[in-house]
């Protein structure tokens, strides 16, 4: 089946099933990927399929209705951000049940520019996959929002220290991804990230201690100081 912008939701989910690979399912479920409903399509092959059917807001909502693993990413990829709705938003968390699905739709959630009422909101949310779409959708946004000040960054750093006790994993993997992404945004960014992931490094929580150890490690890296101009901890002036 040949695919093309005017293809209906039923039409790209037949060529998704058409596509279904068990074998691709194995290697799935061995990343933690749920796949219950999944058809073991490549996020490879997901992207050629976005960039065959376009954008369609009103599709992409019936794709997503189906349940099924690759609808659901495809309608994160095709739906129109500026059409998104913050109570739309706040249904689609609640059916994210996988971390896969959950980073995929926090890019559309922060194109959307929902961040500054949804990362509170989700991070308060005790539920798993919510919180952490919060963090997902902070180190998206660190790296992703080039224009937006350093500081709007920089002032999720106390969301990051609050939940850095959650030892679930997709939480405590998300709080770290948050801070390292901030810190690796800027010579702005690094040094109160870094600090961070010191103070976490030297506290008394497991969890805490193991996002700032290895956040910490990142973040201290003469890569990552080389790429963003630190020397003896000292930002170069870019303007000389």
């Amino acid at each position: 089946m040949t695919l093309s912008p005017t293809s209906s939701a039923e039409d790209i989910i037949t060529h998704l099933r058409a596509q279904r690979s068990q074998e691709n399912l194995a290697g799935m479920a061995r990343f933690g990927i749920v796949t219950d409903t999944a058809l073991g399509l490549s996020n490879v092959e997901l992207h050629r399929v976005a960039r065959q059917v376009k954008i369609d807001h009103a599709r992409a909502l019936e794709l997503w209705q189906s349940g099924i693993r690759e609808a659901r990413i495809l309608a994160a990829f095709t739906a129109d951000p500026k059409m998104l709705t913050l109570d739309r938003a706040r249904r689609w968390v609640e059916d994210c049940n996988s971390w896969e699905i959950v980073d995929t739709v926090a890019d559309l959630f922060v194109t959307a520019r929902f961040e500054q009422v949804l990362i509170p909101e989700f991070a308060a949310d005790d539920r798993e996959f919510v919180r952490r779409m919060a963090f997902a959708m902070i180190a998206t946004a660190a790296v992703h929002l080039k224009k937006e000040p350093d500081a709007s960054l920089l002032a999720l750093l106390p969301l990051i220290e609050q939940y850095a006790e959650d030892e679930r994993n997709f939480v405590k993997k998300a709080v770290n991804w948050a801070l390292r992404q901030i810190g690796k945004r800027s010579a702005a960014c690094h040094g109160p990230a870094l600090a961070l992931a010191g103070k976490l490094a030297g506290g008394n929580d497991r969890t805490a201690r193991w996002i700032g150890k290895d956040a910490f490690r990142e973040l201290s890296s003469d890569k990552i100081r080389a790429r963003l101009g630190i020397h003896d901890g000292v930002a170069e002036d870019t303007e000389r």
